[in-house]
């Protein structure tokens, strides 16, 4: 069956997860992030088909989120390794794991923490923060358009900020 594509969408969101959203795509990028490096390595960890694991890391070397490289001490053998693009995927994996440790934890809590490598102290929560460094939240944020944005657009911006903010038109316009 194939999968719906949102590449037509006018939503980076839709786009990205076009990109990364099926499971198996973020649970291997997890794994990049663990060290895992070789085909059995992720196979045996994830426990994932073979044909599905081929599937996703061609995929995601495909995009330019993973990439192909030597394996240290078997030059001939190939492994993977996230690209730049890859990596910048880490605060997204945070953040999931912040969110599953509050609203899906395990039975004895969370399995993992992070904490600086400098002086050990715990990351602070991952979101959208103020100039001076204040939490925001969903209510502290106005939607804007950006330089993609067409009519309809627009218009479900001006839906949300009305929804969730209680904003009109006019009032979003002021700001």
């Amino acid at each position: 069956m194939q999968r719906k594509t949102f590449d037509g969408m006018n939503c980076s969101i839709a786009r990205a997860l076009d990109q990364v959203g099926e499971w198996w795509s973020l649970l291997i990028i997890r794994e990049c992030t663990l060290g895992t490096t070789r085909f059995d390595e992720f196979q045996e960890r994830l426990g994932i088909a073979r044909n599905i694991l081929t599937s996703r890391l061609n995929r995601l070397t495909e995009l330019g989120i993973l990439e192909k490289s030597a394996i240290e001490g078997h030059e001939r053998r190939q492994g993977y390794r996230m690209t730049p693009k890859g990596e910048e995927l880490f605060p997204v994996l945070l953040a999931l794991l912040q969110w599953g440790d509050k609203w899906a934890p395990g039975p004895n809590g969370g399995s993992v923490r992070y904490v600086e490598r400098e002086n050990g102290r715990e990351v602070a929560p991952v979101g959208p923060k103020s100039a001076d460094g204040r939490p925001l939240g969903l209510r502290d944020l106005r939607m804007m358009p950006g330089p993609g944005a067409t009519a309809s657009t627009q218009a479900r911006i001006d839906a949300r900020n009305a929804a969730v903010l209680g904003e009109s038109e006019a009032q979003g316009a002021d700001h």
